[in-house]
């Protein structure tokens, strides 16, 4: 074979070789053509899926209820050992003695039809004079009503003069009722305490203010009321209010409510004390009255005594 002859042969044989590498090629996709596999979105735990900045992608966590700000804890223990009514203790004498006293109260706030009364669970918790247990009655009925099993309460301490509500429940001071009156605070949702006793919530007082008793008669306070009893239809709020021989807040506030219960304290207060400051809430629709520091001896006779003795502390119903 010449070499021309060589030389046509390897030509022929390159050219084959070519033929056969455009065919294979066709046969293949291109590699654009193929999107690369991308993992499911499930498949990638959240607390990995982070930006360069280590910032979560997660969605943020849901806004708390914007009606009660915050919780606050009471001791419970500490409660009990004042005598006072605690969940943990429903069996108590206290406790069944609350039962009694807040039935009717309930019974009032809860009524349809003829027997309804406005503002039914609007309850004013007061006295004649200083002294007679109207704190302590007003915070046991309320943590009493609240071991309900269909209601919600909200603990309010009116006695804006000289507030007492959260000292009796080991809690600091905070602001509260007058600093929503006073337009200092603008959202009621900012001073609402939250408890630890489910279904409890206290507005207290807040700052002691000059004019707290055109305060608590403005048109300011009325709307406020509205909006504390008609947000929420299952709510019951105690009012722990000044008493009513002292400071013309009281009557003024008792204007306001649906139920007032006046506290008595046994063996102290006189029938003309007591008849006086009934006489200053006359037009209140309901008005019921407590015996309250009273003490059963062996003859089974009732005599005053200074509550905080525990089990032994009663208060009566009248």
């Amino acid at each position: 074979m010449s070499l021309i002859e060589k030389a046509v042969q390897r030509l022929d044989a390159l050219k084959q070789a070519g033929a056969d590498n455009i065919a294979e090629d066709k046969q293949r996709p291109p590699v654009a053509d193929v999107p690369a596999a991308k993992p499911a979105a499930a498949e990638v735990p959240v607390r990995q899926r982070e930006s360069s900045s280590s910032v979560p992608l997660a969605d943020p966590m849901p806004t708390p209820n914007p009606a009660v700000s915050r919780q606050v804890d009471i001791d419970l223990v500490r409660l009990g050992a004042m005598g006072m009514v605690t969940p943990d203790l429903p069996r108590a004498a206290i406790a069944e003695e609350f039962r009694l006293i807040k039935r009717p109260l309930l019974s009032n706030a809860t009524a349809t039809g003829p027997t309804a009364i406005d503002n039914g669970s609007l309850i004013m918790v007061t006295s004649a004079m200083p002294g007679e247990g109207k704190s302590f009655t007003a915070i046991n009925l309320a943590v009493s009503m609240a071991m309900e099993l269909d209601y919600t309460v909200l603990l309010v301490d009116a006695d804006v003069s000289r507030p007492s509500v959260l000292n009796r429940l080991g809690l600091p001071p905070e602001r509260g009722l007058m600093d929503v009156l006073s337009g200092e605070v603008s959202n009621l949702g900012d001073v609402l305490l939250r408890t630890n006793i489910e279904k409890l919530s206290i507005l207290p007082a807040g700052m002691p203010h000059p004019r707290a008793t055109e305060m608590l008669a403005s048109e300011s306070m009325n709307r406020l009321l509205e909006q504390i009893a008609n947000r929420y239809p299952d709510r019951i709020i105690v009012f722990d209010s000044p008493p009513l021989l002292v400071t013309t807040e009281a009557r003024v506030l008792a204007t306001h409510m649906g139920q007032v219960v006046i506290v008595v304290e046994a063996g102290n207060t006189t029938h003309g004390t007591v008849k006086q400051a009934l006489a200053t809430i006359e037009n209140c629709p309901v008005k019921l009255m407590v015996l309250n520091k009273s003490r059963e001896d062996a003859a089974g006779s009732y005599y005053g005594y200074g509550y905080g003795y525990g089990a032994e502390a009663r208060s009566e119903a009248a």
